[in-house]
């Protein structure tokens, strides 16, 4: 066999090779397998072709980094750590800026990138750069424990095969792009649905944040603050891969050198990254959270910066220069859901004072009925009963007059007490809703069957809701309903007061038209209660009502 035939056998061998491999890649990304799949498995190739101790696929990024995309073996990467700062002079900087195959010994290289090679145990390495539409996307890069093998020959393979694979790569990383669309769009679906339920404003923000937090796979924690009067901000949500992070609620002032303070002054997006030496002089907060890049956005609400969304990472990697960009488009897109909810939050919060305000007069009205007109009432019926004592026997007509007089002035009281209890019930304040519900059962007119499981006193605005709802419904029932008779359950548990009237009347109560169910909602709503009725024309009404019975 001649020379030129072995050289062609050889050349046959080794095309087969690289066209098996990259059937295995196509294979691979025909099946929608995963960008991490993909990648790792063009790494192994590359090694398994070059028969070489170590491959990388590094995507390089806007601030002079390289992310770490896959290696083979897997077991390097948590070693390389996410992300290499290039020096300029290392293999994957000459690659980019050379745009060509490159060999390097890393025996007498300078640099920080050299020396962790050197570490691994890795002597040479060739790199080839990766072309997606044009552009140096990133770099594969293949080592050697031995010197001497990182030859130009195994670079321009390198290069060869890594323009074969080239359009798998592009295409998974496409697809790449098109998944984490997909899921920014899943996490706005989900904020979207708590938004249309009425979900509560700390469950919203808390939704939110967790959501940005899974989005940023470089995050190790994500924060909602509010700016607050005073230059300080109020944490409203908060996430985090580990924990340990400062409590929702907690307020804490605007410092010179946060995210917080460079977005209130900007109202642009903004981020902090430190060194060992800066992170000394950080405000004590971040210190013990140890956040060495964070990246924040501003909330707009009606054009005012409402609060900021930030996301931070503890690793001595700076998170990528993408992220601003990202977490800012995220944000926008959600102001409105957290907007929405802050207004919901203040328009209850409103109802509930004015709701408030209304018992606080009710309960003023009746005390100055009770210690006022009703005393005056009691004295004068008093005085009367004396005076007609006091008459001679003889005088029967002015007796007679005085005991006239003496009755009206009882019926007077007892009408007064009525509409006294009816503005708010003594026996509500100082007995509580068990008592003052018996008080309604037994003035109804119809029969009651009540069944009350209440332990102790609950919130003063729960308890008041709680007894006009079944005072409606009672006063419902006998004037409209035509019922013979009103069935009332009251259970408290798990910090929701649950309460249930049903009667068996005539049924068609609507809520729209007008009556007096509309008040109760508004009562229940301002209390962040909620109110269903079923009353469907012939079969009976049914009220039910849940109250948050703690703060």
């Amino acid at each position: 066999m001649t020379h030129a035939n072995a050289s062609d056998r050889v050349g046959s061998e080794r095309i087969a090779e690289e066209q098996a491999a990259l059937r295995r890649v196509a294979t691979l990304v025909a099946r929608g397998s995963s960008p991490a799949e993909v990648f790792e498995a063009v790494a192994a190739e590359v090694a398994g072709l070059l028969g070489s101790d170590f491959s990388l696929v590094g995507r390089y990024e806007a601030d002079a980094t390289l992310t770490h995309v896959a290696s083979h073996p897997l077991e390097l990467l948590p070693q390389l750590g996410p992300r290499t700062v290039l020096d300029g002079e290392d293999l994957a900087s000459v690659v980019q800026r050379s745009g060509r195959p490159t060999c390097i010994n890393y025996d007498d290289a300078p640099g920080p990138v050299a020396a962790l090679a050197r570490e691994l145990g890795v002597r040479c390495a060739v790199g080839a750069p990766i072309l997606v539409d044009d552009r140096t996307w990133g770099v594969m890069a293949a080592g050697w424990a031995l010197p001497g093998k990182a030859t130009s020959e195994a670079a321009e393979r390198t290069a060869e095969f890594t323009e074969l694979a080239a359009t798998a790569l592009a295409n998974t990383e496409t697809r790449n792009e098109i998944t984490r669309l997909a899921e920014e769009q899943a996490a706005l679906r989900r904020v979207a649905t708590l938004v249309a339920r009425g979900a509560p404003p700390a469950e919203l923000f808390e939704a939110v944040v967790t959501e940005i937090g899974r989005l940023f796979p470089d995050a190790e924690a994500a924060a909602l603050s509010r700016y607050e009067t005073g230059d300080t901000l109020t944490m409203i949500g908060k996430w985090s891969r580990a924990g340990g992070y400062v409590p929702v609620g907690e307020r804490y002032p605007l410092e010179s050198g946060t995210v917080g303070s460079l977005i209130d002054e900007t109202r642009r997006p903004g981020r902090v990254d430190v060194d060992a030496e800066a992170f000394k002089s950080l405000p004590t907060v971040v210190r013990d959270l140890g956040w060495v890049s964070v990246v924040g956005a501003p909330i707009l609400v009606e054009g005012r910066l409402w609060g900021l969304v930030g996301i931070s990472s503890t690793t001595e990697q700076s998170l990528p220069l993408s992220t601003e960009e990202r977490l800012t488009e995220f944000t926008e897109l959600v102001a409105t859901a957290i907007a929405n909810a802050e207004s919901r939050a203040e328009l209850t919060a409103s109802r509930a004072r004015i709701v408030a305000t209304a018992d606080a007069a009710r309960r003023r009205i009746e005390r100055d009925l009770h210690d006022g007109a009703q005393q005056q009432l009691v004295s004068l019926a008093l005085e009367l009963r004396a005076a007609q004592t006091a008459l001679p026997s003889g005088l029967t007509d002015q007796r007679a007059e005085l005991s006239h007089v003496v009755e009206g002035l009882t019926t007077v009281l007892e009408e007064l007490r009525e509409i006294s209890s009816g503005i708010h019930p003594a026996i509500l304040s100082e007995g509580g809703l068990e008592p003052a519900l018996k008080m309604l059962a037994r003035r109804s007119p119809i029969p009651v069957k009540l069944d009350v499981r209440v332990e102790g006193r609950l919130r003063e605005s729960v308890e008041v809701a709680a007894y006009y709802v079944v005072a409606e419904m009672l006063t419902n029932a006998a004037k409209h309903a035509h019922a013979s008779a009103v069935y009332v359950d009251v259970a408290g548990a798990n910090g929701v007061l649950r309460l249930s009237v049903r009667d068996d009347g005539v049924g068609g109560a609507d809520p729209a038209r007008g009556s007096g169910l509309v008040g109760l909602r508004d009562r229940v709503e301002a209390l962040g209660g909620t109110v269903a009725v079923d009353s469907p024309r012939g079969d009976g009404t049914v009220i039910e009502v849940a109250l948050p019975s703690t703060e």
